[in-house]
């Protein structure tokens, strides 16, 4: 329905509604909110600021078993190797020549247009990969001529998890005992393929496929006869690979009995720990690391008490049985949406003259940890600091939270006034009109109907993960800066059942409001939401303000003290019809809450809201923690032009590094696939895609030539044009 744009002095109406209330004391209400409890601030501050969990003992250490890096030579699995070190030995390529660098081929599927998350594999001269279109291709990778296709089926409803090898595929050799296989995730299901003719292998589960219960996500790895998986929506799987019988299955949301069970308190029924991050394997020790997600509902806790066992963790698990060795959270009870969000990777370190085996952990949070690979113990110390306490009503945070000192953090775990972007005079204040009506802060918990600004859901480290430099222990990681500003609201605040006629109150609000404060009640730019306004003003407040009009807003002068009223009456949901009906899946048990879905702090002009750079390549020196260099990653050309410096910008792909001294990235929002100097940083080649690269490249060798191949179709959460493409890159008259 399209609704009359009302005069500049009824569009301002309801601006400064909210700058005179934030702070007013929670009112009872139909939603019985008044009746849930508030945690006590004043108790939390008589805990101690900081606490700390030691660092394991130098003889603690394990002590390494990895393979030599003049080993990683093949690229057999998404993530490189089952390390998920993407690292490869071959150095054809190189800091010298790398200008000489050209296209050699590039792939267009034809099938459709959409994002491709996966990085491919290659195995004897074949390169094999998803498409845009659902199908997995086997291409000549010297000259990128499809050699065959597997269509892969239509689910009855599609989502995430029905993108056939999301996040990754994996290649099996085979034994005596059964013939080799390319291995990925669609649907519900596990596919085994022949890698020669493209068909299903009948011998694996039934007719080539096994079910996985929760959804297949990232590629798998693979130990003798097992092939472990994680699943979109939890869980930790074991197959034989050879049969696809499931020898094992792990919960990350602990079950009845279980250990870890007594972490989720509450009447939730569709609690959730996802594992989209996938997992990593040592081979030597029959370990694999298993990178566990934010607890769901996100950003809504109060149905979902305690810590929340195995959410936001890296869990080692024995691969023969899937028994839990250890485990690490990195948050506690997160109400952020703070992922784990990467495979672990598998790296050798020096400590005290001693090579040693970790792993890590990297999250949205910002954060980065490393641990002994055998133990589970930290590498340095960690250091907890006293969280703040939560005013929403029902909800129970955490005392504690991470405060990491070493390894230094990938990128801020908080926002501040002194982050507001000053790119321009104009979207400087734009931002700050934002900020000066948001709650925002380390660990800062959610206020009903306020918008709360924190560094996470685009921010530190992503799906992506890192690379390793496997003789130096270096890591490669990418990272945003991008703000997330999210508001959560109690039901009333849904929408009216469309079957229902609007109230005269909505009709007025839609005529003179909505325009700016919009149809939800949202707020639009600089002006303010309205949602849950019954919790902080009075009829007589918001009364008056229509009378008098403050700053910005004019006196509401064209509605009479009636009008006035059933507009009142409309934002406290008071004579309204019933709200839209909630499918019982639908709010993932967040009890009387919902959230306003997944915004960024941006400014007047659509760029981040925060002062660059707003993506970053990071490269660390392991074995101390700290930060050797960081570089933007990616920029804005038309910023550029105007002479700002390099910002970065949005990037989701990661990058995969080289013994030619390279480290390899694209995932930024101007469609180019770059390379830098691993000692430096410093940026040697660059080349623009038909469409951006929202994954990593892969490298490999075929009779005699170094290729790095990238999916390049553009779309997914950063943007842009979506294509087909995948584009492979050579030296020239090599």
């Amino acid at each position: 329905m399209h609704y009359p744009l009302a005069p500049k002095s009824q569009v301002l109406l309801l601006i400064g509604i909210l700058s005179m209330s934030l702070v007013t004391a929670l009112r009872a209400d139909q939603s019985g909110t008044s009746a849930m409890s508030i945690e006590d601030r004043a108790l939390r501050s008589q805990l101690p600021e900081f606490k700390y969990i030691p660092a394991a003992k130098p003889a603690e250490l394990a002590s390494t078993l990895d393979p030599k890096a003049d080993t990683f030579t093949s690229w057999t699995r998404s993530q490189g190797d089952s390390g998920s070190r993407r690292y490869t030995a071959l150095s054809q390529i190189n800091r010298t020549n790398i200008k000489d660098l050209v296209p050699a081929w590039t792939f267009h599927s034809k099938d459709t247009l959409n994002t491709i998350e996966c990085t491919p594999i290659i195995v004897k001269g074949v390169l094999y990969a998803p498409t845009s279109g659902r199908a997995i291709v086997a291409l000549d990778a010297a000259t990128g001529i499809q050699k065959w296709r597997y269509q892969v089926e239509l689910p009855l409803h599609p989502g995430l998890e029905d993108e056939p090898a999301r996040r990754g595929l994996v290649y099996w050799q085979g034994n005596n005992e059964a013939q080799e296989r390319i291995i990925f995730g669609s649907g519900y299901w596990i596919y085994a393929l022949n890698p020669v003719t493209g068909k299903l292998i009948s011998s694996f589960g039934t007719d080539g496929r096994a079910p996985i219960e929760t959804g297949a996500t990232a590629g798998g790895v693979i130990y003798k006869d097992i092939y472990a998986t994680t699943g979109l929506y939890g869980d930790v799987y074991g197959f034989n690979i050879k049969s696809g019988k499931l020898l094992w299955h792990f919960h990350t949301v602990a079950q009845a009995g279980e250990f870890g069970a007594n972490t989720w308190q509450g009447n939730g029924k569709n609690w959730q720990a996802n594992c989209w991050g996938g997992l990593s394997l040592d081979e030597k020790r029959g370990m694999a690391f298993v990178a566990v997600g934010a607890a769901q509902p996100n950003f809504i806790g109060v149905n979902r008490k305690g810590d929340n066992l195995f959410s936001n963790c890296v869990v080692a698990l024995d691969i023969s049985s899937g028994k839990l060795l250890w485990h690490y959270q990195n948050i506690h009870h997160d109400i952020w949406d703070l992922d784990t969000c990467a495979p672990p990777n598998l790296v050798t370190i020096t400590r005290e003259g001693k090579q040693v085996d970790a792993v890590t952990s990297i999250a949205k949070a910002g954060t980065l940890v490393l641990l002994d690979r055998v133990s589970g113990k930290p590498i340095f110390p960690i250091r907890l600091r006293r969280a703040p306490t939560s005013q929403l009503p029902g909800e129970t945070t955490a005392p504690y939270q991470p405060d990491y000192e070493l390894p230094e953090l990938i990128s801020s775990e908080a926002f501040s006034i002194s982050d507001i972007t000053n790119r321009t005079q104009a979207a400087h204040d734009y931002v700050a009109k934002i900020v000066e009506r948001s709650s925002y802060g380390w660990f800062q918990p959610f206020v009903e109907g306020k918008a709360n600004i924190f560094i996470g859901t685009r921010g530190g480290a992503e799906w992506s993960g890192a690379a390793v430099d496997v003789p130096t222990g270096r890591l490669y990681v990418t990272s945003n800066r991008i703000p997330s500003i999210i508001t959560v609201f109690t039901p009333e605040n849904e929408e009216r059942d469309p079957h229902y006629a609007a109230s005269k109150g909505e009709t007025l609000y839609l005529q003179n409001c909505a325009p700016c404060h919009g149809a939800s009640r949202l707020g639009t730019g600089m002006v303010p939401p309205l949602i849950s306004l019954h919790k902080r003003m009075t009829d007589t407040e918001v009364m008056t303000l229509l009378k008098t009009g403050r700053a910005a807003m004019p006196a509401a002068l064209t509605l009479d003290d009636q009008a006035k009223r059933d507009v009142i009456d409309f934002l406290f949901h008071r004579n309204q019809p019933p709200v839209r009906k909630v499918k019982a899946t639908g709010k993932k048990d967040g009890g009387i809450y919902s959230f306003t879905g997944y915004n960024f702090l941006l400014d007047n002009e659509g760029y981040p809201g925060i002062k660059p750079p707003w993506g970053l390549l990071n490269c660390y020196d392991l074995s101390t923690g700290k930060v050797l260099w960081r570089v933007p990653l990616g920029e804005y050309p038309e910023l550029t032009a105007q002479g700002v410096p390099k910002t970065g910008s949005q990037n989701l792909g990661g990058a995969s590094v080289t013994a030619g001294g390279l480290v390899f990235c694209a995932g930024t929002q101007d469609n180019k696939i770059r390379a830098f100097d691993t000692d430096t940083g410093e940026e040697l080649w660059s080349s623009t895609l038909p469409f951006a690269g929202y994954a990593a490249p892969a490298i490999y060798e075929v009779n005699g030539k170094e290729y790095v191949v990238i999916a390049a179709s553009g779309g997914g959460k950063v943007g842009g044009t979506l294509g087909d493409t995948y584009v492979a890159f050579t030296l020239k008259n090599n």
